[in-house]
Order: C-alpha cells, then structure tokens, then sequence
C-alpha cells in the first residue's frame, strides 16, 4: 500500500460492529488511520511483467464517532465507469466529522482491466468478478481477489459493489440482492432504486462471497460501459446517502423510498429475449415499459427482404437493451422484467404526468 507518505502493504483489522462497539477505532494497515482521519492510499494487488506494482486507488474515512464500516466498490469490470465517479464524488464528499463509522472506497477494483479498458483482465481474460473470496497461491485473478477481500472486504459490516451493463448494452439502473436475506433486503430497499432483481448471486462474485461471510452486499447496474452517465450518477449518490442513513452512519438524516418499488425473485418473471434470426437491429419501442405484444425490435437482412419483428411475450421493463445494430440467432436482444397491476398502474402514472425517470438508453 501506498499514500501520500510512500506506505506499502498493510495489516488486517476487523469490522467494528453495526454499533460501533465502544467507540471509534482506527482502520489498520501498516499504520493506523484514526477515527477522524481521511486517507487517500494506493494499495498493491499484484505486479506487472516488470515487476512494478499494480495498485488500487482506495480512499478511507474514519469517523470521529463510532459505527458501522461500509465498504463501495468501483471497476470490478474495468471498462465500468459509472460506479468509478460515484466512489470520486463519496470520497469528496464525506467528511470523518460527519459520519458514525468508517467508508471503505475501493475506486477501481481491476486496474490492469482498467488501464485497457476491458471487462476482464487482459491477456487471459480472467473474471475478476468470478474470483472472490480469491486464493494466496492461485491464477492472477484470485491472488487479487484475495488481497481485495482479506486486507479490505472483511474488515466491513456492509457493501454496495457498482456496476454497469457490459459493450454494446446498456441497462436500467437496478440492484441485484439476495432479499432473502433480512439485512440484505434492509439494504437494497434503503438504497432507493426502484427495481431490484432478487437471486442469489453468481460463484466467486464480491457480492456473494461477501454475503456468505456475514457482509450484507448489494450490486448496483446502472447504463452503459464506457462512459459517464450523470443522471444515474447522481442517482446512486442519493442511494448512498439513504443506505448510510439506515444503517446509522448517518443517523440524522432520512431513508429514500422511490416511489413505486417491485422485487423480481422468480424465473417466470423475468427472460432475455433472444434473436432468432442474423440481420440488423433496429429497436421500436418509445418507454422501457412494453405491453405484451408490442413490438421490442425488428431484424432484417441486408436486402430488405426479410424483416421478423420481436414482440414482448409478457408486459414489463426493459431492463437491458442491445445497443450494437447487429445480432446472430441466439444474442440477446433485450432483458424483460414483468410488473404487476399495481406497479403497471403507477408506472403508467409517471409515464403520462413526465416523472418516469427509467431511460438511460441515449
């Protein structure tokens, strides 16, 4: 690890507790961060072929008073750069006076991923989000894992981990979550987005690993790779600051509650809708909200001479969209969701007064 003093490496601590126990504590590496103290570090995962350190960009606010540690991860993914100015705009934001607590903010998670500009990391195309909670002695992926979880997850009490969809889609701003879980649940509802899609999560992610080791963890999608999209940045600042306030880090301020809110937890209830034909794509539909049998999309030949038109086979949410113009039998086209006849009618109600907020395709 190092920080604005050259510091490298560091120790492990442990999470302070919902309650903050019996008063602030220091956050430990090699040194302490004591409570009321800011600390921009850069913590080393890995190496390069040269041998130089590959380091990530962490920012941790200790508060001055006691209270639970959360952690917020960034570029999991590294060509996922929404959650990347989220995590700028928290660590500027909050201040160790103002919180109970402790903030753990990993910015950028995948740095070789990162600096390429790729979802995996390069050259073997390993998933770092299909490597936690990592091995010391294994591929280059789990060896970062592991330095992440043990030196940086473990030491917290709860997560929210950011994403955005991969190349060439892009997706309405969503949590996943496992809302079978209580203190999961609590924090998925607090973070205020509308819809959460409820699962378990998949093998080796941060989020899974972090929930089966006692750290209730949401993911947050939100649009498109590659860019910055400030209506849904701003969104999750609001997200943040809801899910701190419920879970006490900041105690005098209040949960958001987003209006309409629907839970996805059956296979039934959601599908991709996939392309049966190769041709280009052209999307037809005006609102993420599509009845059945309204047209999603058309795929053509490049003729003109064949054109197939695909229809929702159930109402809902679009909540993923190809953006690439072009597909092949079996790519997916699009992420439907169904609602039910309350949330239609509300969801309906935003559309037609102009507060529907769910449109991060352009």
């Amino acid at each position: 690890m190092s920080d604005d003093g050259g510091e490298r490496r560091g120790g492990s601590g442990g999470p302070r507790g919902p309650d903050g126990g019996d008063g602030p504590e220091p956050f430990r590496f090699d040194r302490d961060i004591d409570p009321g103290e800011k600390r921009h570090l850069r913590y080393e995962v890995s190496e390069t072929y040269l041998g130089d350190p590959v380091e990530i960009p962490v920012t941790v606010v200790n508060g001055e008073r006691g209270g639970p540690t959360v952690f917020m991860t960034a570029a999991i993914h590294g060509d996922e750069l929404n959650g990347v100015k989220v995590l700028q705009e928290v660590a500027a934001q909050y201040d160790p006076a103002a919180i109970h607590g402790t903030l753990v903010l990993i910015h950028v998670a995948n740095v070789p991923g990162y600096l390429a500009q790729q979802r995996y990391l390069p050259i073997y195309d390993q998933d770092l989000n299909r490597s936690f909670p990592g091995r010391a002695r294994s591929n280059t992926a789990e060896r970062m894992a592991n330095e992440i979880f043990s030196r940086f997850i473990s030491q917290c009490d709860y997560g929210l981990d950011f994403h955005t969809s991969t190349r060439n889609r892009t997706t309405m701003y969503h949590v996943r979550a496992d809302m079978g879980n209580p203190e999961v649940e609590r924090i998925a509802r607090a973070f205020g987005a509308n819809l959460v899609l409820s699962g378990e999560s998949d093998p080796g992610s941060l989020r899974g690993a972090a929930t089966a080791n006692g750290i209730p963890t949401i993911t947050v999608e939100m649009g498109k790779a590659h860019r910055f999209q400030l209506p849904l940045i701003e969104r999750a600042l609001d997200g943040v600051e809801s899910v701190l306030a419920e879970v006490n880090v900041l105690p005098d301020e209040p949960v958001a509650w987003p209006g309409w809110f629907k839970t996805i937890d059956a296979a039934a209830d959601k599908t991709w809708v996939r392309a049966d034909a190769g041709g280009l794509v052209e999307m037809e539909y005006e609102h993420p909200l599509v009845y059945e049998g309204d047209a999603i999309c058309t795929v053509s030949d490049h003729f003109s001479t064949r054109e197939k038109t695909v229809r929702a086979p159930f109402t809902g949410l679009l909540v993923g969209v190809l953006q690439n113009p072009v597909a092949a039998p079996g790519h997916p086209l699009c992420h439907l969701v169904s609602v039910d006849d309350d949330t239609l009618a509300e969801i309906e109600r935003e559309i037609e007064d102009g507060e529907f907020s769910e449109l991060p395709w352009a």
